[in-house]
């Protein structure tokens, strides 16, 4: 009401002063008054090159709503139900989702949690359970250490003392992660199998992301149909 272009010009200020601040704040966030300013400031966000940015609306009472709009510049990503509260936004104007889900049947969350444990524990790369019985884990790694070429590389190794230093190696410096995970085993509502939730909290390239879920979930569902037979 008190800027020349109203809100819009506001934000696109803030954002402009952003591309010189950069890391130097963790998030922007401002609040709008507009549902049709939150599609436009997504947009010079992604006209930009920024991916990561998150979307909310504040409702009071019945008829009075409000909406924000949040972005970062660093690689650190907010929970899913955080950065997608939104109705009305086209989807091409969400995030990119920062969780990926898998049923397996049959199976209960400590049968599973022991599979995915193998599985990840095969790989060079940093991963510990929350504690000694949860069905919680975090990770992180700095590449991707679970594609063919790397598997073929690690297979070359001299002896399986090489791999262990490649793990350490990864437990170091988190400024070189290229990935960081969370994983969830939870029992399925309605079936006796498990629901294995995956949570993107830091990188920046999505295709790797994609690409560790589709590993995990194929490493994990082929473990118990083998177990199985």
């Amino acid at each position: 009401m008190v800027t020349p272009g109203g809100e819009v010009a506001f934000v696109k200020r803030m954002i402009k002063e952003s591309l010189a601040l950069r890391e130097r704040v963790g998030w922007y966030t401002t609040m709008l008054g507009k549902l049709s300013s939150v599609s436009t400031i997504v947009e010079v966000l992604r006209e930009i090159g920024l991916q990561n940015w998150a979307v909310t609306e504040f409702v009071q009472g019945t008829k009075t709503r409000r909406w924000a709009v949040g972005w970062s510049w660093g690689d650190m990503h907010p929970r899913m139900d955080v950065a997608r509260r939104i109705t009305g936004l086209p989807k091409h104007l969400l995030p990119f989702p920062s969780e990926f889900a898998f049923h397996v049947s049959s199976a209960p969350p400590d049968e599973v949690r022991g599979r995915l444990d193998t599985a990840l524990k095969d790989l060079p790369l940093n991963w510990q359970w929350q504690h000694a019985q949860a069905t919680t884990g975090v990770g992180f790694a700095k590449q991707n250490v679970w594609s063919r070429a790397s598997r073929r590389k690690q297979h070359g190794s001299s002896d399986a003392g090489t791999r262990g230093d490649e793990r350490a190696q990864d437990v170091g410096d988190e400024e070189e992660v290229a990935i960081g995970f969370k994983v969830q085993i939870e029992g399925a509502k309605e079936t006796d199998g498990s629901e294995v939730r995956v949570r993107w909290m830091k990188g920046k390239d999505t295709v790797l992301f994609e690409s560790f879920c589709g590993m995990l979930k194929r490493k994990v569902t082929t473990m118990m149909m083998q177990n199985d037979s």
